[in-house]
């Protein structure tokens, strides 16, 4: 019904930048919030920022707060994370979120499938 795709993981070196994208597609009237969560080895998964529908409310982790930046495109069923100043405890698998009306099914939360982000030197 509907699919999240990320992309723009990988490995930086500390003080780093990276960009991830997640794009959404299938039977969509609209997207309300959307979310990057994160997930390290033996953690649970955190919510690290999320969006507004019209991106004029945006919500930060503390652990994130002055280095990343949400954003999205609704034209494109996209959400952006900038991620400067990157840390070794920043490493995780990311995920996105988003709150979808379906044409004809109603309001889901759907995930993607993960994009790994290493920061190592």
């Amino acid at each position: 019904q509907v699919q999240l795709v990320e992309s723009g993981g990988g490995l930086v070196q500390p003080g780093g930048s990276l960009r991830l994208s997640c794009a959404a597609s299938g039977n969509i009237f609209t997207i309300y919030n959307m979310g990057w969560y994160r997930q390290a080895p033996g953690k649970q998964r955190e919510l690290i920022a999320v969006i507004s529908w019209s991106g004029g409310n945006t919500n930060y982790a503390d652990s994130v707060k002055g280095r990343f930046t949400i954003s999205r495109d609704n034209a494109k069923n996209t959400v952006y994370l900038q991620m400067n100043s990157l840390k070794p405890e920043d490493t995780a698998v990311y995920y996105c979120n988003a709150d979808v009306h379906i044409i004809g099914r109603g309001r889901i939360s759907s995930w993607g499938q993960g994009t790994q982000v290493t920061v190592s030197s």
